[in-house]
């Protein structure tokens, strides 16, 4: 009687454990399926579940952009096989929802400071699989300053590293040769993270906003902005879901 009773509680405990296993399984899953879709594959190979969408991260407490333009979204929808959800998702980058998108824009104007769990929380998200397109609103110089500072403190073993012209970033899609900014002469740059071979972040301090496409009466007044930034965003947004 008592081994019986034994085995029976075992046998509970087990199955109690592989449920709580096979849950965290699938949610890992559900966060990175989309990083492991091909843009260019024939529409056949593509699940139908495979909707990629995108977070607007709020961070520094109350802090977001809501003059980064979405319309890249689309354009990438047309001009690959990748199926992506057409407009951001307001995400808190304290939350547990950020790991549920793989990938993510974080901009805006001004200086700022990240809270410590929004720190713990970016890390963790680029080390377990997901992606950040970050940039300086409007070439905002203190928010430039201020993210640096930021990725200083979470990656102080990293560094922001230039991407040359000869990436493949630059080809994704769109052959990008000159990266041309709206209201100065020279060009602009992106700059990388790298973890284990692979970017994980991207960044520009020359703003990304697409503000013409975004709506809301919102514009760079003063400040400067890349001229074809859609299609860089294009090519970045492809990059990350297919590499």
């Amino acid at each position: 009687m008592r081994n019986r009773r034994g085995n029976w509680q075992y046998l509970v405990v087990a199955l109690a454990m592989s449920a709580l296993l096979s849950a965290e399984v699938s949610a890992q899953a559900r966060r990175g399926k989309a990083l492991a879709r091909t843009a260019r594959a024939p529409a056949s190979l593509l699940e139908q579940d495979t909707l990629v969408e995108c977070a607007n991260l709020i961070y520094a407490g109350t802090k977001t952009s809501t003059c980064f333009s979405d319309k890249f979204l689309a354009t990438t929808q047309r001009e690959t096989n990748i199926e992506a959800q057409r407009r951001f998702e307001q995400v808190k980058l304290s939350g547990d929802d950020l790991f549920n998108y793989p990938f993510s824009v974080m901009t805006g104007e001004g200086q700022f400071r990240l809270m410590e769990q929004e720190r713990i929380n970016l890390k963790s998200y680029l080390t377990r699989g997901g992606f950040l397109l970050a940039s300086a609103g409007c070439s905002s110089q203190e928010w430039d300053q201020s993210f640096r500072a930021e990725m200083k403190r979470i990656f102080p073993d990293l560094k922001l590293v230039k991407i040359p012209k000869d990436h493949k970033i630059f080809g994704t899609v769109f052959d990008i040769t000159q990266i041309k900014l709206k209201k100065s002469s020279g060009e602009g740059v992106l700059e990388g993270l790298e973890m284990d071979g692979r970017i994980v972040l991207i960044y520009s301090s020359e703003g990304l906003n697409d503000t013409a496409n975004a709506g809301g009466g919102c514009c760079c007044c003063g400040g400067n902005e890349i001229k074809n930034s859609q299609e860089v965003n294009v090519n970045i947004f492809t990059y990350s879901v297919t590499h």
